[in-house]
């Protein structure tokens, strides 16, 4: 199996970093997409790496970026079978990229991007120790009657979605809490109006104080961050 890689950021204090948040981009993307988020989110946690890999396979619709798995119409049954596929890359990263720092899943966040929510919420949910956390924004949850019976590990969730989202409609994230919720996983969800397929500064300040709680790390005082 091709083992994937892509750009990192920090510790912005230097030395042993340690946390890690891992950044799961979208359909079409690559890990410079993300990577952009670890400027702006490394001020208020100076301890943590961030790694953003590319997706395995180059993208059917767009030749210069990356995908997880190929898209149909969002057919149930290819994202489905598209996480599957993919999920052991993810796994594989997270393993390898964790022993590389000497972390555990307790010190790793997972956060993921439209597609890369999709792969988040997979792979997270059906490890066998539990992640810090999970963010999605923009996303869904793939092979929701399945998580019954393979739901390994119940790690925090954060879902936030946009209402004016053109590409995955607002309600998938409101279906994946509810669905989350029923078994047993602490999930909570932020709706931003008048946002499309993206992520605004709302849900990035959001997603920096879920991971300074995942993280057990000291809120910042003043103005400082998203």
């Amino acid at each position: 199996m091709t083992r994937i890689d892509g750009p990192s950021h920090g510790p912005l204090a230097g030395g042993k970093p340690g946390h890690l948040v891992v950044l799961l981009h979208g359909y079409g993307a690559d890990g410079n997409d993300l990577i952009g988020l670890a400027p702006v989110l490394a001020p208020l946690m100076p301890d943590v790496v961030f790694h953003a890999p590319n997706a395995p396979y180059p993208c059917e619709g767009n030749p210069m970026g990356y995908q997880w798995f190929g898209i149909s119409r969002l057919d149930p049954a290819v994202a489905a079978a598209g996480v599957r596929s993919a999920a052991p890359f993810v796994d594989t990263f997270l393993d390898e990229t964790m022993a590389r720092y000497g972390l555990d899943e307790s010190k790793t966040v997972l956060v993921g991007f439209s597609q890369g929510t999709m792969m988040a919420l997979h792979v997270g949910l059906r490890r066998t120790t539990p992640l810090a956390g999970i963010i999605g924004f923009s996303g869904m949850l793939a092979a929701p009657d399945a998580l019954g019976t393979e739901i390994r590990s119940r790690p925090p969730v954060l879902l936030l979605h946009g209402d004016r989202d053109e590409m995955l409609p607002h309600q998938l994230t409101e279906r994946a809490t509810e669905v989350l919720l029923q078994h047993g996983v602490k999930t909570a969800m932020h709706i931003a109006q008048g946002l499309g397929h993206g992520i605004d500064e709302t849900g990035l300040g959001h997603a920096a104080r879920f991971l300074l709680e995942a993280f057990k790390l000291p809120m910042p005082q003043g103005n400082a961050g998203p």
